[in-house]
C-alpha cells in the first residue's frame, strides 16, 4: 500500500486539535471533502499497513493527576525481541523505541501514582533479568512535535 495524496492530508490534519464531540470524523471528513466512513476507513488502512502505529489521544498522565518517566535498558541484540514484548505487555508503556545506542530500548512509563512507576520498572527488571533506569522529568520542554506526511 503507498500513501496517496488524501492519505497525506488525513495525516497531517489528524495531528493538529482532533475535534471533540459526537461525530468527530464527519468533522475531519467535511475538512478534507471525505464521507465519515472514509475518514475511519483510511485511518484502519494506514494503521494495519504500519503507517502509523496507533491513533487515539495522548494524555499528559502529570497534569491529571498521574506520574510518568522515561527509562531505558541495555538489551542483548538476541533478545531484544523477547524483552520488547514482555515490556509492552505491561499496560503503563506509554512508548517503546529502539535506538542504536548502548543503551537500545528506550521507553515512557504512565501511572496512577509516582509510587507506581519504581513498581512497574522493578517488574520489568525482574521479569526480564534486565536492569531498567529511570529518567524522571525535572522540566518541562514543550516541543510541538508534528510529522509532515
Amino acid at each position: 500500500m503507498k500513501l496517496d495524496a488524501t492519505d497525506r492530508r488525513l495525516l497531517n490534519a489528524l495531528q493538529d486539535d482532533f475535534p471533540i464531540g459526537p461525530s468527530p470524523f464527519a468533522e475531519v471528513g467535511r475538512m478534507l471533502d471525505l464521507p465519515a466512513d472514509e475518514v475511519i476507513e483510511r485511518i484502519s488502512r494506514m494503521k494495519e499497513a504500519g503507517y502509523i502505529t496507533r491513533f487515539g489521544p495522548f494524555f499528559d498522565a502529570a497534569a491529571i493527576g498521574g506520574a510518568f518517566c522515561l527509562c531505558a535498558m541495555q538489551v542483548p541484540d538476541e533478545q531484544f525481541e523477547t524483552v520488547l514484548t514482555k515490556v509492552n505487555a505491561h499496560r503503563e508503556v506509554a512508548h517503546n523505541y529502539e535506538r542504536a545506542h548502548r543503551l537500545n530500548m528506550w521507553f515512557v512509563l504512565a501511572t496512577e501514582t509516582e509510587e507506581a512507576i519504581e513498581t512497574v520498572r522493578a517488574r520489568i527488571e525482574a521479569e526480564t533479568g534486565i536492569a531498567v533506569l529511570a529518567f524522571p522529568k525535572l522540566r518541562e520542554f514543550y516541543i510541538g512535535f508534528r510529522v509532515a506526511a
